[in-house]
């Protein structure tokens, strides 16, 4: 916030102290500073403004609110207080206050077409569409230019596309904005490509294809010099919506004469020949084509593909790869028609090994030829390699027997058919001793073409990752835990020869955590440095296993790092559309919006919200916090849920991951679908379980009040209804992810990561923690009826007691068992004990606040029929069924808390004792048992570091037991 710029005024010279004291975080001068001039000059409005912003910034938001709240009550003019109002609004998330603000400006100086241009963007930033139209048109009268015209316009195209009705965008809205524009065109006032490509999008919407064409091909369309090819891209889309083939082909046809590699044209040009085709379209039908020559036959297509690899071959300058590639795509899509296999043009073979010896030492050949693998019979696989190797110039067979490229593009060359062998399956269809001879090979290969600087991509790194890849076969095929550590340990010795490698630190990360250790995941991830839409993207590798693994406070930390994105991204977003109303940058603006809203409807972002609300309340609800206040920190309400489930997205990128294997071991769409369901269901598991922990903290509220007179839909009976609801809802959703577990689906390992699910459910922590939640309903009932007539319902009570010591005593003894084992010299780690622990505590941490709602219902009955029996002087002093089954239940709670801490000071114990010096790695060199051991130094040391915080939080949770006296 720099200082106003205005020397010319004397307050400006009086606030510039103020500004800077702000902008250099120094937030508590900037008050004492604002209440000294405040004391001299008690009008300076806009110091009043600062020091709010101060007092904001320091946490006091409710009196920089009021501080605020009484300058814009004065409705200020002068830019100054304006311009820190705005500020202060905005970073308090309320940018409805400064539409207020500048109408009252406007009112007051209503010919400023400073405060109508920020009127206009204040609506933008909330969306008020109608009123950006009246605003955009109101600074037109006053100022008339372009811009402001076409602005309202453009406001008018939004409320078409935010319009629910569809109808009354196309019959009202749109019609008007084209009005609108068509007004300009008639006065020859068009002056911007902008306009232009507004009037186009307004055409577009509106289905008026023909119109849109004649307006790109006719003067205006001279003005879309922005982008290259901009009309040719959009005549061409608009010959294929309307469907006109010979426009559609010649036009192609003329764009890839002039760039026979622009491979955008060649889909078109293959498409409308196909539809020619299928209409037996041909040239003396109707008038000549207005774009040129039409090729309307298979010959004619062929033979255009053909000149235009003559005349690469025929150039002494480097070809282009478009040509070469389209015969390949020709040849594909006759395929697909069914056509003769004798009159395909060539043989794809021969084909592809030519693009080889051309292109081979391009990293994108691989990419190229990957697609059309598929035109291959599978017996021609082998031959295909072989045709390739012979292609590839190597060195001398060295001492080990290997024979090495001699230069970087040899080195590229054999890096690529390395990379098609894996594509075709032939590492996969290797057994276990030759898949062992290719990893040597391929170390082989890595080592020798290692010679870049360490801050750069190294040229060999592939292999580096291939090797690691072929480790994971083995490990997944064998069980051979060795595989797993020698890979982990190959992937540490490349980061540490190439430490930007993101695809090694992906794989590190990604085995990390499926071995159950998740400290050296922290900062792995950190290094990746993932920017903006990202953290939505690949944030799921991180947030998936934080808290399962029993790391809460690196959970804590990354769902910090996406919650911090999604929360800022409402906020940039406006800033992006003011900008693009600012520049003219029209046709961005709705795709601004979407992506809010595909932000907004993010599945990740409702998991990460979720998981950060019960993280928070395992971790401090009733340690730092009573439940109750945890609850109302969060604003966490049990009646209404916030996540969008009829809209979720699934926005992961689940192709991050580099992978050549064949199409057969791929993630394929089902998989994806699969995906999906599960999460869904995890995440609605989650988020019931969260809102009947509010609605029980609901619950305990209103019981005080039971007796007084209040209305059945504010009281304990509406609330209890919620609580029915929400456990009916909870236990449909168990149903769904019991047969969905049955199914046990299997994803690729380079695929999306299961959720908890199966694991939660055979653990049996669900099904313990809804019976603890169902007892909050028993409690009330209870409380209705009172100690001494519930003599049933009592023992009803306490058979649920008893039944939730037995079902935690149960998810106990499946932890049992050691995290991290020594078998026949072999370090075999068991992260499902791990994840039954967390689920164990989870559990646990229910049902103590489902005792302390208990203790808090018990205690008053308890004295109240303590107060009868003494008025009555009866002599029967024996404790209700009820009180004494709580008593049991909070005794066997500690004791199983005890044991819970006895088991992980034994693991800790055991891990700690584990030599791993001792261990030796057959088949290793010195220097890569190193790499291997640090591996396991790194999952030792996350595994003592999980066992810890877990112990900590079980021995605070013992802490509570304590409380829970009646």
């Amino acid at each position: 916030m720099a200082a106003r710029g205005h020397v010319q005024d004397p307050n400006d010279r009086r606030l510039r102290p103020i500004y800077d004291y702000l902008d250099n975080g120094n937030n508590k001068m900037a008050i004492q500073q604002a209440d000294k001039l405040l004391k001299k000059h008690k009008d300076l409005h806009c110091a009043k403004v600062l020091k709010a912003i101060g007092l904001q910034r320091t946490g006091k938001q409710d009196e920089a609110f009021a501080l605020a709240h009484e300058v814009a009550m004065l409705e200020p003019t002068d830019d100054n207080s304006l311009q820190a109002l705005t500020i202060l609004y905005r970073e308090m998330h309320r940018p409805e206050l400064v539409t207020k603000l500048y109408e009252a400006a406007v009112k007051k100086v209503p010919l400023s077409e400073e405060y109508h241009s920020h009127l206009f963007m204040a609506y933008a930033r909330v969306g008020e569409y109608k009123k950006m139209q009246q605003a955009g048109m109101a600074l037109y009268k006053i100022v008339p230019k372009n811009p402001y015209y076409f602005w309202s316009v453009m406001s008018l195209v939004m409320q078409a596309i935010s319009a629910k009705d569809e109808k009354l965008a196309q019959t009202m809205f749109l019609p008007l904005a084209e009005r609108m524009v068509e007004k300009m065109v008639k006065e020859d006032k068009i002056e911007a490509e902008a306009e232009v490509q507004l009037y186009f999008m307004i055409l577009e919407r509106l289905g008026k294809y023909v119109e849109a064409l004649e307006v790109i091909r006719g003067p205006l369309g001279e003005k879309l010099t922005s982008e290259l090819q901009s009309r040719e891209s959009k005549c061409m889309m608009l010959y294929r919506r309307l469907e006109r083939w010979p426009e559609c082909n010649a036009l192609a046809h003329k764009l890839l004469l002039k760039n026979p590699d622009d491979w955008q044209f060649y889909p078109y040009y293959f498409d409308s020949l196909f539809h020619l085709m299928d209409q037996s379209w041909s040239p003396s039908e109707g008038e000549p084509c207005s774009e040129g020559a039409v090729h309307h036959t298979v010959a004619e297509v062929v033979r255009f593909v053909e000149e235009r690899i003559k005349e690469q071959d025929g150039k002494e300058s480097r070809s282009l790869r478009g040509p070469y590639l389209a015969q390949l795509e020709l040849i594909h899509r006759l395929r697909e028609r069914g056509f003769p296999e004798e009159n395909l043009p060539g043989e794809p073979l021969d084909l592809m090994v030519q693009f080889f010896v051309k292109f081979g030492d391009k990293p994108c050949c691989i990419t190229d030829l990957k697609i059309y693998l598929h035109l291959l019979s599978p017996d021609q696989h082998v031959q295909f390699i072989n045709r390739l190797s012979e292609a590839v110039p190597l060195g001398q067979q060295g001492v080990e027997g290997f024979a090495f490229p001699q230069d970087t593009k040899a080195l590229q060359r054999h890096l690529c058919v390395c990379q098609l062998s894996r594509a075709l399956g032939l590492h996969h269809s290797l057994d276990v001793s030759g898949k062992l001879r290719l990893i040597v090979e391929l170390k082989a290969h890595y080592r020798h073409g290692n010679d870049a600087l360490k801050t750069e991509l190294q040229f060999s790194d592939m292999y580096c990752l291939m090797a690691a890849h072929v480790y994971i076969d083995l490990w997944t095929e064998t069980g051979d835990m060795d595989m797993v550590w020698q890979c982990l340990g190959f992937l540490l010795e490349g980061l540490a020869n190439s430490s930007s490698n993101a695809q090694f630190k992906l794989l590190l990360l990604l085995l990390y955590c499926r071995l159950g250790a998740f400290e050296p995941v922290v900062d792995l991830y950190s290094s990746l440095d993932a920017k903006h839409i990202q953290h939505d993207t690949i944030g799921f590798l991180l947030t998936r296993y934080a808290e399962p693994l029993g790391q809460f406070a690196a959970a804590s930390q990354s769902c910090n790092f996406s919650l911090r994105f999604f929360h800022s991204n409402q906020k940039d977003t406006s800033e992006y559309i003011i900008q693009a109303y600012k520049y003219g940058a029209f046709e961005k603006i709705p795709e601004f919006i979407a992506l809010r809203n595909r932000l907004n409807q993010s599945l990740h972002f409702a998991q990460v919200r979720t998981e950060r609300m019960l993280l928070d309340l395992f971790l401090e609800a009733d340690i730092v916090l009573s439940l109750e206040e945890s609850v109302k920190a969060m604003s966490l309400s049990a009646e209404e849920d916030d996540i969008p489930w009829d809209s979720l997205r699934d926005n992961r990128d689940l192709t991050v991951f580099t992978n050549w294997d064949p199409k057969e071991k791929q993630l394929t769409d089902g998989h994806r679908i699969q995906s999906l369901e599960e999460e869904t269901v995890w995440l609605r598991i989650r988020s019931q379980v969260l809102r009947l922990l509010a609605s029980m903290v609901a619950l305990g509220h209103t019981s005080s009040q039971q007796n007084s007179e209040i209305s059945n839909e504010n009281g304990v009976g509406d609330k209890t209804s919620v609580v029915s609801s929400l456990l009916f809802q909870l236990n449909q959703t168990l149903q769904t992810a019991a047969q969905m577990a049955e199914k046990q689906i299997q994803y690729p390992l380079l695929g999306p990561p299961s959720t908890p699910l199966a694991s939660a459910l055979s653990s049996g922590s669900c099904q313990c923690q809804v019976a603890a939640l169902q007892l909050s309903l028993h409690l009330q009932q209870l409380e209705s009826s009172g100690l001494d007539e519930s003599s049933e319902l009592q023992t009803q009570i306490c058979n649920v007691f008893k039944s939730l010591v037995i079902q935690l005593q149960e998810i106990l003894n499946k932890c049992k068992g050691d995290l991290l084992e020594m078998k026949e010299s072999k370090l075999k780690p068991q992260p499902s004990l791990l994840e039954t622990l967390i689920f164990f505590v989870e559990t646990v941490s229910i049902v103590l606040w489902t005792a302390s709602y208990c203790a808090k219902i018990l205690r008053p009955l308890k004295t109240s029929l303590q107060k009868k029996k003494k008025k009555k002087k009866d002599a029967n002093t024996a404790l209700p069924a009820v009180v004494c089954g709580f008593q049991e239940l909070t005794g066997s709670l500690q004791d199983l808390l005890t044991q819970a801490l006895e088991h992980i000071k034994g693991q800790e114990v055991g891990i700690t004792a584990l030599k791993l010096t001792s261990l030796t790695l057959e088949g290793c060199t010195q220097e890569e048992a190193s790499f291997t051991k640090a591996a396991m130094d790194k999952v030792q040391s996350s595994y003592l570091r999980s066992l810890q915080e877990v112990g900590d939080l079980l021995r605070k949770r013992a802490e509570t037991i304590k409380n829970l006296k009646i």
